[in-house]
């Protein structure tokens, strides 16, 4: 489980049993103990870098690392657009 913050990362190991889902497997790593602002029950999720679209029924494989995405304070277009404005200046 993998989660992090401009400011602070962290990792989670976790060993679940099999039939666990990408969801079970969120709540059952405490990840809010260190980011408690995290809401297990809705926070987008990935494996690899791909995103899940339904955390509550897909099925984890072993060795799998499950992520958590926060929302961007930024659209990446926008981020690209407003860079590209500063260097015409």
């Amino acid at each position: 489980m993998a989660y992090a913050e401009p400011e602070k990362q962290k990792i989670v190991s976790l060993e679940v049993e099999e039939g666990c889902t990408v969801r079970d497997a969120v709540r059952r790593s405490n990840i809010t103990t260190f980011f408690p602002s995290i809401d297990v029950e809705t926070i987008k999720v990935g494996i690899f870098g791909k995103a899940v679209r339904n955390a509550d029924d897909q099925v984890l494989k072993e060795g799998e690392r499950v992520e958590l995405y926060r929302e961007l304070k930024v659209d990446p277009k926008q981020a690209r657009a407003n860079r590209a404005a500063k260097t015409k200046d």
